[in-house]
């Protein structure tokens, strides 16, 4: 089964005057995000940088609809979802976006190929053969064919992590957002699960918010936003 699924050019992601408070109202308020824009288009690979404390993972977990914004406008693949419910963003999450973080969340009971399947199963209750079919694919395509009745406790970090690459593309997602997704992997390892990530966007047509410390991977991406204290500081292509 080849991965055929193409995504029509144009927007996934329009953001205007997004800005996100934390503890409203209370002595302690604090606004983390000033009103940012930012356009995600089909086909990107979107390296997202910034120091600690500049807004990163709070901005990545908004455009993936796991946090609220306080103010401003989203629209996701033209849909405004700022104001849906929160079934109404569970299936906007599952139809749109795919995800990959820093520490793999793969369930320990479950062999890698039930880890695949998972967004399948929560999605419709029950994982088809088509789905099946689609999770062994994705195995084979990241290199652990020979791996997916393995546990996760039998599997080195690098492949911990191909596994949770492959789980984020199972149900077809336009838009991948990764949280650090080396970042708890030797430099080897690191390079492995970078490079698997570029071909994926190379052969499958899938776009990528990448949150990265690390310049020499931020390099390997088409186009770099840097977050400092809450704004964009800089948005453009990556000069080689």
């Amino acid at each position: 089964m080849t991965d055929t699924v193409r995504h029509p050019p144009g927007p996934l992601i329009e953001i205007e005057g997004l800005r996100k408070t934390y503890n409203a109202g209370l002595p302690s308020e604090v606004e983390v995000l000033h009103g940012l824009a930012l356009r995600v288009d089909a086909g990107e690979f979107i390296a997202l940088m910034g120091p600690s404390g500049s807004g990163k993972s709070t901005l990545l977990n908004i455009l993936g609809l796991l946090e609220r914004m306080s103010a401003g406008s989203y629209r996701l693949q033209g849909e405004p979802v700022q104001h849906l419910d929160d079934t109404g963003l569970t299936l906007r999450r599952r139809q749109s976006l795919g995800f990959v973080f820093q520490f793999h969340h793969l369930l320990p009971a479950f062999s890698a190929l039930e880890n695949v399947t998972l967004p399948a199963l929560m999605a419709d209750g029950r994982v088809g053969p088509r789905q099946l079919a689609r999770a062994r694919e994705l195995l084979d395509a990241v290199g652990l064919a020979h791996a997916m009745h393995r546990r996760p406790s039998e599997l080195s970090g690098g492949m911990q992590q191909r596994v949770a690459i492959a789980r984020a593309l199972v149900m077809s997602p336009p838009l991948v957002l990764a949280d650090e997704p080396t970042g708890n992997l030797d430099t080897a390892s690191s390079d492995e699960v970078f490079g698997l990530l570029r071909r994926m966007h190379a052969e499958r047509g899938v776009s990528f918010v990448v949150v990265t410390h690390d310049p020499r991977l931020a390099a390997r991406c088409d186009r770099l936003v840097e977050l400092v204290d809450g704004k964009i500081a800089h948005d453009g292509p990556i000069v080689a």
